[in-house]
């Protein structure tokens, strides 16, 4: 195990230097070897209090828990069949995985590690998020078209929310208290009120083709969206409800990560891309772009560490987890 450098103020002025995108201004930390097979990784979740990354290993049908602290897996947790989402809800002691397979959310306690419910998950649940002051949860029914609601606290469906379209990525807004969700189909980023579970609002999307990936940035008012079928991510003043800017990324990006800390957002692709952008009140300005791994289309940050982790299926024959840093 390596230990990861400090990171310096100049270190990453240096790194992350402004002017035109240059190759990936990051230092591998480690490459970790994951178990199981070379088959697709979806999803991952971080704990950062319990020092536990969840990672969805979708081929495998399985989540395996990796300590950061530690640098090794403790736990794998078989039987999610075609598990997509995982998401981690420190404060309810709690991790949900989407299995596909059988279309569930399944239920993880975080102390035992096991599972303790499973929940009817719509036609094809994938990803989702927790709005804590109602205790629910919110799930991307994709190919449902719709938005599956859960109870947290009786692990109960308790509303099916009609989108209308092919549903993206899902996200909760902590300012607002709203949850935001792409419906991709149509172009549009929707926002629900999680008091009533009603559509309040449904934001066209100009530029947009296939918004799937989702995050959301409280502080500044913003939303970044991921579109998979042409390219580009759009920045979306959730404010003034106008598109701020949109940049070419890899070819299909998926999976959208932010270092609140550094103000750096990772955008990952399914072609193996990286694209990184730093994020100010005023501009969002694309730093780096390149090639990381073959199909390396998930991220996840720590912002108190500033490591990236990138589940990579096969690296040399085997699936690895990629530990990155910012920095030379």
């Amino acid at each position: 195990m390596r230990a990861a450098a400090a990171l310096g103020a100049a270190g990453l002025a240096a790194a992350l230097a402004a002017g035109p995108p240059s190759a990936l201004p990051l230092t591998l930390v480690a490459d970790v070897p994951l178990p199981g097979d070379t088959s697709r990784f979806d999803y991952e979740s971080l704990d950062a209090g319990r020092h536990l990354l969840f990672i969805a290993h979708l081929g495998q049908s399985e989540v395996v828990v990796f300590d950061i602290r530690t640098q090794q897996v403790v736990k794998r947790i078989g039987g999610l069949r075609h598990v997509h989402g995982v998401l981690a809800v420190p404060e309810l002691g709690r991790v949900y995985a989407s299995a596909t397979g059988t279309d569930e959310v399944v239920v993880i306690d975080e102390e035992g590690l096991t599972e303790v419910a499973r929940i009817p998950g719509g036609n094809y649940p994938d990803g989702m998020a927790y709005a804590p002051q109602v205790g629910k949860l919110y799930v991307s029914d994709e190919t449902g078209e719709t938005e599956t609601v859960i109870d947290a606290r009786s692990n109960r469906r308790v509303a099916t929310i009609d989108l209308a379209g092919e549903v993206g990525n899902t996200q909760y807004d902590p300012v607002s208290q709203h949850i935001f969700v792409n419906v991709q189909s149509r172009r549009q980023l929707v926002e629900i009120d999680p008091a009533t579970d009603q559509v309040i609002a449904r934001l066209d999307l100009p530029g947009a083709k296939g918004n799937h990936g989702l995050l959301i940035e409280p502080d500044l008012r913003l939303a970044f969206i991921g579109c998979e079928d042409n390219g580009k991510l759009l920045v979306y003043d959730l404010a003034s409800h106008r598109i701020l800017a949109s940049y070419d990324v890899g070819s299909e990006p998926d999976v959208l990560s932010y270092d609140a800390a550094l103000g750096l957002l990772y955008v990952a692709s399914e072609s193996g891309t990286l694209s990184m952008f730093k994020v100010a009140a005023q501009r969002t300005q694309k730093l780096a772009e390149g090639p990381l791994a073959q199909a390396a289309h998930v991220v996840a940050v720590d912002s108190a560490t500033h490591l990236a982790y990138f589940p990579i299926a096969n690296r040399g024959g085997r699936p690895v987890l990629r530990i990155m840093r910012p920095g030379p």
